[in-house]
């Protein structure tokens, strides 16, 4: 049965088309039927700040529970066992950094995006144009993950075996993310992620509960049978399956949990969604709720993992078309036949099109209104022309995604993620704590900090074994690796931090006082937060 399920399409290609086309038309009329006024910049990119923490902590989680979290961790679990379930303990863990750190100053101080933070009390056009290259960059990476797993699911669910057909079928998830964001706006964008969360919750909980109870309730039970339907047998229970064997592999899992732990909260298109609550409390909130989604979630998908392990074996989800990203689907075909499969693919393609459509509003936000509006128009451009930009750029970021989904197609997502995450904490990260806490930096220190994290995070990763030199590199036909570790976070994070350092402290341009205290106090009380309220920080 399961090498059935592998060698061709799970369940009904007829009946998972449909629900995915159900899927589409259902979410398309609620975007836009709530997002029928989308006139300001403000709507367009923020929603209007209308959600509550509790609305944009559910959306939060779901604009973070992506393809990698239900389709890449299930099967890291399913083929690789306790390794595979670090990428969840190190994202569920992340968001404490948002929490304590970065959350509630960055709802005060910024407006659409994370540039209004970084040039708040520096030289605008060279720092809001080096935060954006560092967004697009971010986003771009993500992309790639998300699009290699609608490439993969789909793949399955339709039996589509060949290259170029499942080229075809990520063309068509590009293009249906593309009208959410188009037609919604991030009030459109939120409410899809609201619904996909809900389902994604729902789905993952009741199938744990499914997989516990056919095992008399016993996890232990479901641990021995995983076992015996793994390569690895007992060592599936035990770390280092993926990583420990060497010295080399331990120092790139140290480096994978730099990046997981510090990536989250430099995430553009997460640090958005801070913007979409009316104030800092209701920032908090969303943390909040945000984390004890995640929780909920990760339990289950550890049981998921486990379960597919179990039921379905790892050989037959390793040649499985998508490969590790199949384990959550065959799963849901063991266990429920056709009828659950539909489910499951629903939920999992809906995953996928609203992170994409999440990341596609982001990287438009940061080009229109950091670069277009504030670098291009130096601040005079109007709402209507900012939202027009916001939407080109739009679809010239869907048309990258889409050949770059083609080229990752049969990655494992959860290790694509990983290497946004990386470029994310070393591009991001130092640079906002830099500028939320240390009065000396300026923008040398700024510019320096992003360029360095981001320029050397690239460099690694593209001499890295992810790209080329092993069977699984992403170019399997070359090698030109040089650098040993397949994520660069332990290097390119502290030089990082390095950079901004050192150009702070060799600037001839010193900080200004002035405006690093009325950042203070507006980080520390919200005075001026409002939209209407922002004093326009000097060209």
């Amino acid at each position: 049965m399961t090498w059935q399920i592998a060698a061709g399409a799970a369940g009904s290609p007829t009946l998972n088309l449909s629900v995915f086309l159900i899927f589409i038309v259902i979410t398309l009329l609620i975007v836009y039927k709530v997002t029928n006024r989308n006139q300001t910049a403000s709507d367009y990119y923020a929603a209007g700040s209308a959600f509550t923490g509790v609305q944009n902590g559910i959306a939060m989680s779901g604009d973070f529970l992506s393809a990698a979290s239900f389709l890449g961790i299930s099967g890291a679990i399913a083929v690789h066992g306790y390794d595979g379930f670090l990428y969840s303990v190190g994202w569920l863990v992340a968001w404490l950094v948002a929490l304590l750190l970065i959350g509630e100053r960055l709802r005060n101080t910024g407006r659409f995006t994370v540039g209004d933070v970084m040039a708040f009390r520096m030289k605008q056009r060279p720092v809001r144009a080096a935060a954006a290259n560092a967004t697009l960059v971010i986003t771009f990476f993500y992309m790639l993950a998300q699009m290699a797993g609608a490439g993969g699911l789909i793949a399955l669910l339709l039996g589509v075996h060949t290259r170029g057909g499942q080229a075809l079928l990520i063309t068509g998830v590009g293009v249906v993310m593309l009208l959410y964001v188009l037609v919604g706006g991030m009030k459109g964008t939120t409410w899809v992620q609201i619904i996909k969360a809900g389902l994604l919750l729902v789905c993952v909980t009741l199938i744990s509960v499914f997989i516990i109870g056919k095992f008399g309730f016993s996890f232990s039970a479901l641990l021995h049978q995983a076992t015996q339907n793994s390569p690895l047998g007992e060592r599936l229970l035990e770390p280092g399956s993926s990583y420990g064997q060497n010295a080399t592999s331990q120092l790139d899992f140290v480096s994978l949990a730099l990046s997981l732990v510090l990536g989250i909260s430099s995430l553009p298109h997460v640090l958005m969604r801070f913007y979409t609550v009316p104030n800092a409390k209701e920032a908090r909130r969303s943390v909040v709720w945000c984390s004890w989604s995640m929780f909920t979630f990760y339990l289950g998908i550890l049981v998921v993992g486990y379960g597919a392990t179990a039921l379905v074996g790892s050989d037959a989800i390793v040649h499985a078309p998508g490969g590790e990203n199949s384990a959550a689907p065959l799963l849901a075909f063991r266990i429920g036949g056709v009828v659950l499969l539909g489910i499951v693919s629903a939920v999992a393609f809906a995953t996928i099109l609203a992170v994409v459509a999440g990341l596609t509003l982001a990287a438009s936000a940061s080009f229109a209104h950091d670069v277009y509006a504030n670098v291009i128009r130096r601040g005079k451009a109007d709402p209507q022309s900012e939202i027009r930009v916001a939407r080109l750029t739009a679809i010239v970021i869907g048309f990258l995604a889409i050949i770059g989904g083609i080229v990752a197609d049969g990655q494992n997502i959860a290790f694509l993620v990983s290497l946004a995450l990386a470029l994310a904490a070393s591009a991001n990260l130092p640079t906002m704590l830099y500028t939320l806490y240390w009065k000396r930096f300026n923008t040398s220190g700024t510019l320096w900090s992003i360029y360095g994290g981001l320029v050397s995070c690239l460099v690694l990763i593209i001499f890295s074994p992810a790209v080329s030199g092993t069977p699984t590199s992403i170019i399997t036909s070359v090698d030109f690796h040089c650098f040993p570790l397949t994520n660069p976070g332990i290097v390119s994070i502290p030089l990082s931090f390095v950079c901004g350092y050192l150009g702070t402290v060799f600037s001839r341009r010193p900080a200004d006082p002035n405006k690093h205290a009325e950042m203070e106090v507006r980080a520390l009380t919200g005075i001026g937060a409002q939209p209407g309220l922002r004093r326009r920080a000097s060209a």
